[in-house]
């Protein structure tokens, strides 16, 4: 491998080491973030931080194909740290963009035991409600039906 290639290499594995540092460094600042504005500018930070690393990835994913380049392995780690940076990518992306109300946000949400309760609470008394409905319609169509039958069918 050439003096040139390895000095490349070496470039990009020294901007790789810093962007993944950035990259931890933001990801912090998204989720100890207090208010919307703040948090997606460093939303948007993340993912100009993202795009490089991908870049970055893509490179040296043409260094690891190719037969000039024979130790791998730096490259290889440095490709496999660039993947597991774009999952958490993919889950702060997805967690931040949940919306607070929709299910998803709903299940996310850690459950409040007094309104666990007030929950369990009002579906009972939901059925309780609905049995008595029943039991009503019930005896209504009963008295239709004596009422009919006495009328003599109409």
């Amino acid at each position: 491998m050439n003096r040139k290639l390895q000095g490349e290499i070496d470039r990009v594995l020294k901007k790789v080491s810093e962007g993944t540092q950035e990259f931890e460094q933001i990801i912090k600042k998204v989720y100890s973030a207090t208010n919307s504005n703040q948090k997606e500018k460093y939303e948007a930070d993340l993912k100009k931080e993202i795009k490089k690393l991908q870049r970055y990835r893509e490179q040296i994913k043409i260094w690891i194909a190719s037969n000039e380049v024979k130790e791998k392995k730096s490259l290889i780690d440095a490709r496999k740290l660039i993947e597991s940076q774009m999952e958490q990518f993919k889950a702060c992306e997805k967690e931040t963009k949940t919306k607070a109300y929709s299910k998803e946000g709903l299940i996310l949400q850690p459950k409040d035991d007094s309104k666990s309760e007030l929950r369990n609470w009002l579906g009972k008394c939901i059925e309780q409600l609905n049995l008595q409905i029943d039991k009503f319609e019930t005896e209504l169509e009963s008295t239709r039906g004596k009422l009919s039958s006495a009328t003599g069918g109409n």
